[in-house]
């Protein structure tokens, strides 16, 4: 399973991105947004920074202005992949994008019918959002795991699912085991990904342990 980082912080991105478990990067408006920032050059930085998949999102509602943008916005880099909303119009674009091979996130999926139209329109990615149906008591794991099922049913479906609105790391945790092929994630839960309390105590221990000893790894070697 990949790991993408859903954030338009670049500071963050390169902090994160060191670690070397960064597979990609979604952004979105409200991300953008947030950062202050000039939409093309925060792509571009988040390009130079990642090799892997950019997802930037068209702000058109129309497939004809949805095109014009993301052209534009294909034109950034190699590895910006356009996102857009599924909607008819979505789908439209969606279809004309791959067409012309230009990879393609359909987003704002809340359904197992939308994420089937979103395959057969040739999307790479469809983002199913977890946390937002969970927000209104729907269960957004159960979204994935009927997405999942669905796309095995039929091999010829090439598109690949990126679980999005990630809250927490049990998130992570349930959409890996129903199958998702991505997840994307902020860095605060990235960072808790990683994080327990077991392992800080643990690591304290042995540090203390050691430091009794007097002695250190380089004088043993």
């Amino acid at each position: 399973m990949k790991i993408f980082l859903d954030s338009a912080d670049i500071q963050e991105i390169r902090e994160l991105t060191q670690t070397g478990l960064i597979d990609g990067v979604t952004t979105n408006p409200s991300l953008i947004a947030r950062s202050g920032q000039d939409i093309k050059k925060v792509i571009a930085g988040i390009c130079d920074l990642v090799p892997g998949p950019v997802s930037a999102e068209v702000l058109a509602i129309t497939c004809e202005d949805m095109l014009k943008e993301g052209f534009a916005l294909s034109k950034i880099a190699p590895n910006v992949v356009i996102k857009v909303p599924l909607t008819k119009e979505g789908l439209k674009a969606c279809k004309s994008f791959r067409e012309q091979n230009i990879g393609v996130n359909v987003t704002l999926c809340f359904s197992p019918a939308q994420a089937l139209l979103a395959a057969k329109a040739g999307a790479t990615f469809v983002s199913p959002f977890i946390g937002r149906l969970d927000d209104i008591s729907f269960d957004g794991l159960l979204l994935i795991e009927e997405i999942c099922q669905i796309y095995q049913n039929y091999p010829s479906l090439t598109t690949q699912v990126l679980a999005a609105s990630i809250r927490h790391p049990l998130h992570v945790v349930q959409a890996a085991k129903a199958g998702v092929h991505v997840v994307t994630v902020p860095g605060k839960v990235f960072k808790q990904m990683y994080a327990h309390p077991l392992t800080d105590k643990g690591l304290e221990i042995f540090l203390e342990d050691t430091a009794k000893t007097g002695q250190k790894i380089t004088q043993i070697l």
